[in-house]
């Protein structure tokens, strides 16, 4: 691994030598730039692409600020996300809050006894190479989450659950919630959940899934209600009954995942 491409964005003179005189030391760090210009540090992101960078948040001597420059890195979109560290003169828990959120890694306080330029550098070589592990494990839930929506919907527009249906979205947040939650010891039953998401009755909600069974059942061929539909079925009603209808699917999809 080569030495790791750092941008400074900083408007003080001396700070900026400073960083310089580390630089001439070292071979594990390139300066691609060094500005106290937001736009013209945006600039360099666009262009060269370095993999850390070091942010004054105020930029009182330059132009724009820190905040201005973490809002349109955003807007970028870029396929490798610099890591940045956030250099400040201000100690505000809202402030770091904000920061945090908007994909700072890590924040040095300036007036801190131990401030050095050395250590903001050998934290960026520290966390050089680390993935946002959160972010990769809510990408990976995104993806399960859209293949079981998937999974749910096929099935239900296969027996003729049509999207018009009012009792649909009950059926399909219903077998979702089994599949996310079969496993989790969550005491919360069903109805129990759909009532307090969609501020329903019992009643309304459990008959509104009934209809919509029921309608699968008069408007489906019995061909494709077998070949989909492999439970038992009641003889004497001849329609599976909502609780039925949902943990079925619920396990089918499971099964296949």
């Amino acid at each position: 691994m080569g030495p790791m491409k750092l941008l400074i964005i900083e408007d003080d003179y001396n700070e900026c030598n400073i960083y310089r005189k580390i630089a001439t030391k070292r071979n594990d760090i390139e300066f691609i730039g060094i500005t106290g210009s937001d736009i013209e540090g945006l600039k360099y992101v666009k262009s060269d692409m370095p993999e850390g960078i070091i942010l004054d948040l105020e930029l009182n001597n330059g132009t724009g600020t820190g905040f201005n420059f973490l809002n349109k890195l955003k807007e970028l979109n870029l396929p490798n996300k610099p890591k940045i560290v956030v250099t400040t003169n201000v100690c505000s828990d809202s402030v770091y809050d904000f920061l945090h959120k908007n994909g700072v890694d890590f924040i040095f306080y300036k007036k801190q006894n131990n401030y050095l330029q050395e250590n903001v550098i050998n934290t960026l070589l520290l966390i050089r190479g680390y993935t946002d592990t959160v972010k990769i494990e809510k990408d990976e839930q995104n993806n399960n989450l859209n293949i079981i929506s998937n999974k749910i919907n096929n099935e239900l527009d296969l027996i003729g659950i049509s999207m018009h249906l009012q009792g649909r979205k009950y059926l399909y947040d219903s077998i979702l919630y089994i599949i996310e939650n079969s496993d989790s010891g969550n005491k919360v039953t069903v109805i129990q959940y759909l009532v307090n998401k969609y501020k329903k009755s019992n009643s309304t909600i459990s008959r509104a899934m009934q209809n919509a069974i029921l309608h699968a059942w008069r408007i489906s061929s019995l061909e494709d209600l077998s070949t989909y539909y492999t439970a038992r079925i009641n003889y004497e009603t001849g329609v599976p009954t909502p609780t039925e209808f949902i943990y079925y699917y619920a396990d089918k999809i499971k099964k296949q995942l």
